[in-house]
């Protein structure tokens, strides 16, 4: 089946340039001794800020050189359709652009930031899903002595609209009800997986799927080397784990908790200094083999969400690579994201901006090339990789996870996101409150606590 289109629009390489002449003998700040920034927003999407970097006036921009994004927003089919729907009573689409001097933040209630001025520029998405357009890259005169046509502020950015289509998974039930996992385009619902969950037997923390057969016990010593083998006492949940299946019954994913989520002494929540763990596990050579560690708390303070990190492991010997670390909300639930071309200062971002020469791992060793988009194993993690939507505490939640085409090259690619979405989901249920029941499905006779 074929991926769902979707478009990456980017934002990036800002610089602001100010005449010496203009620079008011009065003002509060310039940007030449503090940092400015610009406020980024598309209609229906959060809006999203970043840093803008001062450039002296005698300067020219460094075109030839790669600048961290400012701002990304991903559209989907339907969010293009709706922002180039015609209507009386609707603009056409645009990207507005705010450019303030001074610090962001507030101070006593009030904006620290001083406006400069504003930046508007046309989108047009029709077409961008199969190729990509620049709308923007240059100067642009900002500010009151623009429209005076005398010596104004500078302001240079690149706008552009990329493809990135994507596959995207549904869940057909919540991951510890052993649901199906079917693949959704449009309209079109196809089955591709089917999702155990099970508990871990606790007096062998080595023992792995009965679908393995062939594991070898030279591969058994692993497993404990990632997570914790000592019985902690008091609250725990532990044990727990999902095997991704093919509709040929083979199992092509898992993710197991290597690491009980264990509330902090005195209090009833997992703490971000004793996080739960869960390791992303891939089949090959007969056995299981780590490819991904996600770590999970519950944050404390005015945001109670649950805290994540995953990271990549490209191989027993080399440390492993941050991939994301953010925060979910606990009552709404949220986008666990993924995405290596985000900005490093911009807000309603859930992903951690991660350096591009990240290593990817190598390819399945099944090498069923069942969806055929990868460049795995000969390129590297960039861009967009993949997100999964989870609901809040005491919701049904069905994972529904896009998985860029670039880093899906054959179906355990595939199975590995959906089982890491699937720990992310369960992870809202092993962070809750320890004062607060869990549903019947994730509690078993050897662990009732919680």
């Amino acid at each position: 089946m074929d991926p769902c289109p979707f478009v990456r629009l980017t934002v990036g390489n800002l610089a602001l340039k100010i005449p010496v002449a203009s620079k008011p003998a009065l003002s509060v700040v310039h940007p030449s001794s503090s940092p400015c920034f610009c406020k980024i927003k598309l209609k229906n999407f959060p809006l999203q800020t970043a840093v803008v970097p001062y450039v002296p006036p005698e300067n020219q921009f460094p075109d030839n050189q790669d600048q961290p994004l400012a701002a990304t927003f991903h559209l989907s089919k339907a969010d293009i359709d709706k922002l180039a729907a015609k209507s009386i009573f609707a603009a056409k689409p645009c990207l507005k652009i705010s450019i303030y001097t001074g610090r962001r933040g507030t101070t006593c209630g009030v904006n620290s930031g001083r406006l400069l001025g504003k930046v508007t520029v046309p989108l047009v998405l029709t077409g961008t899903e199969s190729k990509a357009c620049v709308f923007h890259s240059g100067w642009v005169s900002v500010g009151k002595e623009a429209r005076k046509g005398t010596s104004s502020a500078q302001f240079h950015l690149n706008v552009k609209a990329e493809p990135d289509p994507r596959f995207v998974f549904q869940f057909d039930g919540e991951p510890e009800c052993s649901p199906q996992v079917f693949q959704i385009r449009g309209n079109i619902r196809q089955p591709v997986f089917t999702c155990k969950f099970s508990f871990r037997n606790t007096d062998d923390r080595n023992q792995r799927s009965r679908s393995l057969q062939s594991e070898t016990k030279s591969s058994r010593g692993w497993l404990s080397s990632f997570g914790s083998q000592r019985e902690r006492p008091g609250k725990e949940r532990k044990g727990w784990s999902i095997t991704v299946h093919d509709l040929s019954g083979s199992p092509v994913a898992a993710a197991s908790m290597v690491t009980p989520f264990v509330a902090s002494p005195g209090s009833d929540r997992v703490s971000r200094s004793n996080p739960g763990s869960w390791l992303i596990l891939r089949p090959g050579d007969g056995t299981w083999k780590p490819w991904g560690r996600l770590e999970a708390w519950r944050e404390r303070g005015s945001s109670d969400g649950l805290g994540y990190r995953f990271e990549l492991i490209p191989d027993m010997s080399a440390a492993a690579i941050v991939l994301a670390e953010s925060t979910l909300s606990s009552g709404k639930g949220g986008k666990f994201v993924i995405d290596l071309g985000r900005s490093s200062g911009g807000g309603g971002s859930n992903g951690r901006a991660t350096p591009g020469t990240a290593t990817s791992p190598a390819c399945s060793p099944r090498s069923s090339g069942d969806f055929g988009y990868g460049l795995w194993p000969f390129g590297v993690y960039r861009g967009f990789v993949m997100s999964a939507h989870v609901e809040g505490e005491g919701k049904c939640s069905k994972p529904c996870v896009e998985v860029s085409v670039q880093h899906v090259n054959c179906t355990e690619d595939a199975a590995a996101y959906v089982a890491l979405a699937a720990a992310v989901d369960l992870s809202m249920d092993a962070c809750r409150l320890f004062s607060q029941r869990l549903r019947k499905e994730l509690c078993n006779h050897h662990n009732l606590l919680g």
